[in-house]
């Protein structure tokens, strides 16, 4: 009885160290280091305007008129399961042989080109790019590819009536290379990039 009162007295002993290491001190500590050394990042990598957040650069924000049609002065972001949300971040499960995955694309492609074609004249289904029409893995990734914000860029520039050259000097001002210089594809942040849109094409 002596032996067992003595190992149930190490375990919670045990249990209230790591508990106070692991769970308090430890955590602290990398977020004190994490608010010191990246305090943007740290804080959500928050987009503020005036003083006023209006969203993150990590996660999309698609910009619609009333009745929910894409606002075709800003660059969209690829689809999304979610509706965008960051407190549901999700992935499609659509298999490559789902009935309801051919649907889900046609339609997004269909989408695409109703929204972009009308400034484009020569945009056709092959041309456009296998990220304008899937979901990302999040469901709330802000990146696009350089490609399909090309071809946005020509709908920006018409709707907003400044010339396509100064919409695609942004573009690039707003892509990211390769992670590491040799990962993935280099992205455009399109969070960022309408952000910017608004403060200097307005």
């Amino acid at each position: 009885m002596r032996l067992l009162g003595k190992d149930l007295a190490t375990a919670l002993t045990a249990v209230a160290v790591l508990t106070a290491v692991l769970g308090l001190a430890y955590p602290l500590a990398v977020t004190g280091v994490a608010q010191v050394a990246f305090p943007g990042q740290a804080n959500g990598s928050l987009i503020e305007e005036g003083g006023k957040v209006i969203g993150s650069r990590l996660v999309a924000r698609p910009y619609r008129l009333p009745g929910g049609r894409p606002d075709p002065r800003y660059f969209q972001p690829r689809p999304s399961q979610t509706g965008y949300s960051a407190s549901a971040s999700a992935f499609s499960d659509r298999g490559p042989n789902s009935a309801a995955a051919r649907a889900f694309y046609r339609g997004r492609l269909a989408a695409y080109l109703a929204l972009n074609r009308p400034y484009d004249p020569g945009l056709t289904a092959g041309r456009v790019p296998v990220d304008a029409v899937t979901t990302s893995a999040s469901g709330i990734d802000p990146q696009i590819s350089q490609a399909n914000a090309r071809i946005q860029a020509r709908r920006v520039a018409a709707v907003r009536q400044v010339p396509l050259a100064r919409v695609l000097a942004l573009v690039d001002g707003h892509t990211d290379g390769r992670a590491l210089g040799v990962f993935g594809e280099p992205g455009v942040n399109v969070s960022t990039l309408d952000a910017t849109l608004d403060r200097e094409l307005r």
